[in-house]
C-alpha cells in the first residue's frame, strides 16, 4: 500500500468515526427529549432533589432503555445503547461528558476547550475524549453545577473563576467575553497516592540516595524551595518533603488551593486563600495568611506556592526563627528561581536587588528542581545549595546533585555542607552518613 493510499484510508476511517459520533450525538439528543417528554421536567427534578443520585440515575436508565426498546434506535449495538444511556443519565444527573473522566482515578487533568474539544491527561499523556459538549449552554450548566455548592458563579461580570472542590480538585473556568471560542474549563485532579519520598523512589522520580539526602535536609531544618514548570510535580514533592517533618513540630500550611495532606501529622493548621465575593469583598490573599501565620506559633511554615508580593513576607518569616520552612515557585532553573524570587519580593517592598538577594541567601538553603519529561514522567532533577557571595554581593549557587536529561540519571556532584555540619552537631548519625557516602566510592 502506498503512502497516499494509507493517508486516504486513515482519512476515511476518521470520517467514518466522525459520522458515527455525530449520529450518536443526534440519537442522544433525541433520547433526552423523549425522556423529558415521557417523565416531565417536574418528575425528573423531584427525583434529583430527593438526594439519592444513584437511585435517580438507575430509574432514569430504566426509562431510557424502555424508550429505546419502543423503536427508532435500530442498528445500535449493545455497547452503543449502554453508551447512549450513560451519556443521557450523566447529562441529567452528573456533569455530562466529563462525568466518566471524573470517575476515572487515573485521569489527572480534564480540559474543556469550548464545545468541540474535550481533552484529558492520563499517565502524563494528553488524549482527546470521545464525547464532547453539544453547546456552550451545556458547558455553562456543568460549570454552574460545579460552582453552586461553593457559592461561586461564572458570568459576564465575573468571567474568570478559580475554585477548589470538596475532594481537593482545582477548577479554573473562563467564559465569554474572555474566552472567545466558548467556555473553557480546566480541572486539576487531586491525587493523594504519592505521600512520601519512598513512593517517588518507587516511581523512578529519584534514586534512594537522593531521597535520603532530602530527608536529611528536612530533618536538619533547611529552608527549601522546590521549583519547576507547570505540572512538573512541585506540589507532590513538597507534600512528600513535608511528611518528613517531625511529628512534634507545629506546621502551618498556606495555599491558594489546599492540596497538601498531613494525615499522619498531629499538629497541622491548613490555611487557604480566598477570592473576593460576588460583591467584591472578603478577599484574603496569600500575603495576608503568611503575615497571620506568624501569630499562630508555627515551627515551620509551608507555602504551597509563592506568586507575588507575599514572597517578601515568606523570606522574612524564614529568617526570623522559622528554619526549615518550605515553598514552591515556577522556574526553569535554579538561577531563574532566584531571579523570580527577587522580582516577586520587589512587588512587596521596593528594596535594592542585592539586599533582597542577601535575604534570599539567608532564608533558603536549597533549591530543588522538578521536571516533566515529554512522555509525561516526572523527575526530581538538580539540587543547588544557596549561599551568599560577599564580594559579588549576589546569591551563590553551588550544584550538589546533577541530572542527565538524555540518560535520565543522577550524579552527586558535591556533598552539601549541611551534612558534615549536622554530623558534628549530633543531628545526623555518623554511621548512617558514612554508609550513605560509601555507596559513591
Amino acid at each position: 500500500m502506498s503512502v497516499l493510499e494509507m493517508v486516504r484510508e486513515e482519512e476515511a476511517r476518521r470520517g467514518t468515526a466522525t459520522t458515527e459520533g455525530r449520529d450518536l450525538r443526534q440519537q442522544r439528543l433525541s433520547l433526552k427529549n423523549a425522556l423529558v417528554e415521557r417523565l416531565g421536567l417536574a418528575t425528573i427534578a423531584s427525583m434529583l432533589s430527593a438526594g439519592d443520585a444513584t437511585q435517580a440515575r438507575s430509574a432514569l436508565a430504566v426509562t431510557c432503555n424502555a424508550i429505546i426498546n419502543t423503536g427508532g434506535y435500530e442498528g445500535l449495538s449493545r455497547e452503543d445503547v449502554a453508551r447512549l444511556v450513560r451519556q443521557v443519565t450523566d447529562e441529567i444527573c452528573g456533569l455530562g461528558p466529563i462525568q466518566p473522566l471524573l470517575e476515572d482515578e487515573d485521569v489527572s487533568e480534564i480540559m474543556i476547550n469550548g464545545c468541540d474539544a474535550l481533552f484529558y491527561e492520563r499517565g502524563g499523556e494528553v488524549f482527546s475524549a470521545p464525547a464532547v459538549f453539544d453547546s456552550p449552554e451545556q458547558i455553562m450548566i456543568v460549570i454552574d453545577r460545579i460552582l453552586a455548592p461553593l457559592g461561586r458563579r461564572l458570568d459576564r461580570s465575573c468571567p474568570i473563576v478559580n475554585a477548589r472542590l470538596a475532594n481537593g480538585d482545582r477548577v479554573n473556568a473562563v467564559a465569554d467575553p474572555v474566552a472567545i471560542g466558548g467556555p473553557v474549563v480546566t480541572i486539576r485532579r487531586f491525587s493523594n497516592r504519592i505521600t512520601s519520598l519512598g513512593t517517588l523512589v518507587e516511581l523512578g522520580s529519584l534514586p534512594e540516595w537522593y531521597a535520603q539526602l532530602l530527608r536529611w535536609a528536612v530533618r536538619t531544618r533547611k529552608g527549601i524551595a522546590v521549583a519547576g514548570g507547570t505540572g512538573s510535580g512541585k506540589t507532590t514533592l513538597l507534600n512528600a518533603l513535608s511528611c518528613e517533618i517531625d511529628p512534634g513540630e507545629r506546621i502551618v500550611t498556606i495555599e491558594d488551593s489546599a492540596e497538601l495532606r498531613f494525615d499522619a501529622h498531629p499538629d497541622v493548621v491548613s490555611l487557604e486563600a480566598r477570592g473576593a465575593s460576588i460583591e467584591g469583598s472578603g478577599e484574603v490573599t496569600i500575603r495576608d495568611l503568611v503575615k497571620n501565620s506568624l501569630r499562630m506559633r508555627p515551627d515551620r511554615i509551608v507555602v504551597g506556592e509563592v506568586r507575588g508580593e507575599e514572597c517578601i513576607d515568606m523570606l522574612a518569616a524564614m529568617t526570623t526563627g522559622h528554619d526549615g520552612s518550605m515553598t514552591t515557585l515556577h522556574a526553569g532553573t535554579a538561577e531563574e528561581a532566584v531571579l523570580r524570587l527577587v522580582l516577586m519580593a520587589r512587588f512587596g517592598m521596593d528594596l535594592p536587588a542585592d539586599i533582597i538577594e542577601e535575604q534570599i541567601a539567608s532564608a533558603l538553603d536549597l533549591i530543588v528542581m522538578s521536571r516533566r519529561a515529554p512522555d509525561g514522567s516526572r523527575y526530581i532533577t538538580t539540587t543547588h545549595e544557596v549561599g551568599w557571595s560577599r564580594g559579588a554581593k549576589s546569591v551563590d549557587l553551588v550544584e550538589c546533585v546533577s541530572f542527565d536529561v538524555a540518560e535520565r540519571s543522577w550524579k552527586l556532584v558535591r556533598e552539601p555542607a549541611f551534612v558534615a555540619q549536622a554530623v558534628c552537631d549530633g543531628i545526623l548519625d555518623e554511621g548512617e552518613v558514612e554508609r550513605w557516602r560509601s555507596s559513591f566510592r
